[in-house]
């Protein structure tokens, strides 16, 4: 049984669906997850896209629906008598799945266990109570577990796999419509609400300032799984700038892109995959910020940075996130520069300690392995 609460989540669990079908066609795959996972075989309990929430309001606001939605899960696992649960991320929701299973005597997979490392350190040793087996996807996850009594394996990244353009830079260039002499620069506001509430307006503004200056810039707007088109196209046309919509070939769009102003989290590591450098922005509502400063304690916080201990490409937080800081940072990633030469050296050193290929099948085998008892 797999739980995954969000759109990285449904990425990861359809992954090892697949691998875990190749290796067993068997086995049986149901729970908490999106339609990738429901593609990939797995028979969906409930759909995650329902249930993305994010920060402390916002939570409060929908516990109602996420205890019950607790409660089916529980009660389909009380059913259903699965050999596995494997949490996929989603820490706060999974983990109290997880002391719910563990109380039915279901053993517990973790992918990508909560971060541990950044904040709450203690909970590694509480987890580590609950969990059979954790899979770390970064190498610094692994001595924090290790040292609070957990199984944990290293597997490598997913996305060294997966994030591959599928054209030649000249294809798609082509396909973007991108002339040799113009640089492209995309806004990814994330694909949470609030994350687009507070990023896109801020962005759509350092376009204005970059396009008063430069006349040889194109900006473009990966759409996220979900995410509804209308809005932004809404605040697109409010903005008054030119920013074209884009539903597919996301990878290779990024592969040819200068830089990106873009929400942190996985799509700054898949940038880096690709060789575009980001300027990182990170905003919330005021009392989620509060309480993040009270207990998240780390030098960085985007994961390229982090992988090397080092601030290898721009961070904007919470105030600092305008358009001024915004259209300065990303003047300075354009193709040609030295300063975007150096980052994009950095940006592959970081991506060479996030393993070798193969991530998905080796968690695939330690799934399997541990729902037969053999962990």
């Amino acid at each position: 049984m797999f739980s995954a609460g969000e759109v990285s989540g449904d990425i990861h669990g359809a992954a090892l669906a697949r691998e875990i079908l190749k290796i067993d066609p068997t086995v049986e795959l149901l729970g908490f997850g999106g339609d990738r996972m429901s593609d990939a075989g797995v028979k969906l309990v409930r759909n995650c896209k329902d249930f993305s929430i994010m920060g402390v309001l916002e939570v409060i606001k929908n516990l109602r629906r996420i205890f019950r939605l607790l409660d089916e899960l529980t009660e389909c696992m009380k059913n259903e008598r699965p050999d596995l649960l494997v949490l996929i991320d989603y820490p706060d929701f999974n983990w109290r799945l997880a002391r719910r299973a563990k109380k039915l005597g279901i053993k517990v997979f973790s992918y990508i266990p909560p971060s541990a490392w950044a904040w709450r350190k203690g909970r590694a040793k509480d987890c580590a109570a609950i969990a059979d087996q954790f899979a770390a996807i970064f190498p610094f996850e692994v001595d924090v577990y290790r040292q609070a009594g957990a199984n944990i394996t290293f597997v490598g990244n997913p996305l060294v796999d997966t994030v591959k353009p599928s054209m030649s830079a000249e294809s798609a260039r082509n396909y973007f419509n991108v002339g040799a002499d113009e640089h492209v620069i995309l806004l990814m506001p994330g694909s949470r609400r609030q994350e687009i509430k507070f990023l896109l307006e801020p962005m759509l503004d350092s376009a204005r300032k970059i396009i008063e200056r430069r006349s040889d810039v194109k900006f473009y707007l990966p759409v996220a799984d979900g995410v509804d088109r209308e809005n932004l196209t809404r605040a697109i046309v409010k903005s008054g700038v030119e920013v074209r919509l884009v539903g597919d070939h996301r990878y290779d769009l990024m592969s040819i892109a200068d830089c990106a102003a873009a929400a942190s989290g996985t799509v700054i590591l898949e940038a880096a995959l690709l060789g575009m450098p980001c300027v990182v922005l990170y905003k919330m509502a005021a009392l989620n910020y509060w309480v993040a400063k009270r207990f998240v304690h780390i030098d960085n916080f985007s994961l390229p940075n982090i992988l090397l201990g080092k601030k290898i490409q721009p961070e904007l937080l919470q105030d600092a996130v305008e358009p001024d800081r915004i259209s300065t940072e990303l003047l300075r990633l354009l193709r040609g520069s030295e300063h975007r030469a150096r980052v994009v050296e950095e940006l592959k050193a970081a991506c060479d300690r996030l393993g070798g290929s193969g991530a998905a099948h080796r968690t695939a085998r330690l799934i399997i392995n541990a729902a037969k008892g053999n962990a």
